[in-house]
C-alpha cells in the first residue's frame, strides 16, 4: 500500500479494491472507514450507514465472499480485496433470485435494512444452498430489522434456496 503525504504532511494511502467487479484506485486517509470509501468516494451508496458500531448490520458487504459490517472495517483493510454491494447482486439487468424472493415475498418494509440482509442471506446461499430455517435465521441475526418480525425475510430466504422464485 503506497503512503502519500498531503500539502499538509497528512499522510493519505491508495487502495485498490474491486468493487462489484470494477477496479478502484482511491487516495483516503489512515481511519477511513469501508463504508465511507463506498458511499463517500466511490458513490454507491446502496450500503446504508445505521449504528455505526457494528451492531444493525445495514452496511452489510461482502469482502473476499464474507459478509463484514462495512462500519467496522478501514477500507485500508480492504486493499487488494473484493468486495460486493447490493449494487452488485444484480446481474446484467436482472434481479439475483434472493432480491426477487424478498419483493415475491414482501420481506421488505421500509428497506433501510434490505441491502444487508440480502447480502448476509447471499453468503449464506453462496456456502450452503439449502440451508435450515435455523441456518437462514443464524446466519442474519447480525441484521436487524425494525419493521417486518423477520416472518417474510426467512420466508424469502427459503424460498430462494429451494428455488421457488417467480421470474
Amino acid at each position: 500500500m503506497q503512503a502519500i503525504a498531503d500539502k499538509q504532511g497528512v499522510k493519505r494511502y491508495l487502495v485498490d479494491v474491486t468493487v462489484n467487479g470494477d477496479d478502484y484506485s482511491v487516495v483516503v486517509k489512515a481511519n477511513t472507514l469501508l463504508v465511507n470509501l463506498l458511499r463517500d468516494e466511490i458513490d454507491l451508496t446502496g450500503t446504508k450507514k445505521g449504528c455505526e458500531l457494528g451492531d444493525c448490520g445495514s452496511c452489510t458487504v461482502l469482502l473476499d465472499g464474507k459478509p463484514v459490517d462495512a462500519c467496522l472495517v478501514l477500507a485500508l483493510e480492504a486493499d487488494g480485496c473484493d468486495v460486493i454491494t447490493i449494487e452488485g447482486v444484480a446481474q446484467h439487468g436482472e434481479l439475483d433470485k434472493l432480491q426477487r424472493s424478498f419483493a415475491d415475498n414482501a420481506a421488505i418494509q421500509c428497506g433501510y435494512c434490505t441491502p444487508g440482509m440480502i447480502l448476509s442471506a447471499k453468503a449464506l446461499l453462496t456456502r450452503n444452498p439449502k440451508p435450515t430455517e435455523p441456518e437462514v435465521r443464524a446466519a442474519i441475526s447480525g441484521n436487524l430489522c425494525r419493521c417486518t418480525g423477520y416472518v417474510n425475510i426467512v420466508k424469502a430466504v427459503m424460498a430462494a434456496a429451494s428455488g421457488e422464485v417467480t421470474a
